[in-house]
């Protein structure tokens, strides 16, 4: 099945050969996101409730260039650097997720930047 590659023009720079995301028919995948500035800096050093907020925005930005929403999401890849962000990791994800909670899994991982706390993936079935 043929894709539409989904890139929002206000995003940095990828800092690997990828997408933001992909549409194939009513699916949208979004890549894995870390709270990544330009040139591939990590924003909010030391702080994974504002890593987590910065990362749920860029796939909600993300959903929404391709007609998608958050409450469209049905599953999310969460990764954690440290198990010792996860409650504060939740307190934010809840506010994202207010209503129906999407099917997830979390492990605990070492990321592609040292300084980057969480990372998630998200997948997306619009009506």
């Amino acid at each position: 099945m043929p894709f539409e590659a989904i890139n929002p023009p206000q995003f940095p720079t990828p800092i690997a050969p990828y997408s933001a995301g992909a549409k194939a028919g009513n699916a949208v995948y979004v890549s894995g996101v870390l709270a990544l500035g330009e040139g591939g800096v990590v924003l909010h050093p030391g702080d994974a409730a504002a890593q987590t907020r910065h990362v749920l925005d860029v796939i909600k930005t993300t959903l929404e260039a391709a007609g998608a929403s958050l409450a469209d999401v049905a599953m999310n890849h969460i990764f954690l650097k440290d198990y010792a962000d996860y409650a504060a990791f939740n307190a934010v994800y809840a506010e994202y997720f207010p209503g129906q909670k999407p099917a997830r899994f979390c492990v605990k991982v070492e990321l592609v930047k040292p300084e980057a706390l969480i990372e998630i993936a998200s997948i997306a079935h619009i009506a």
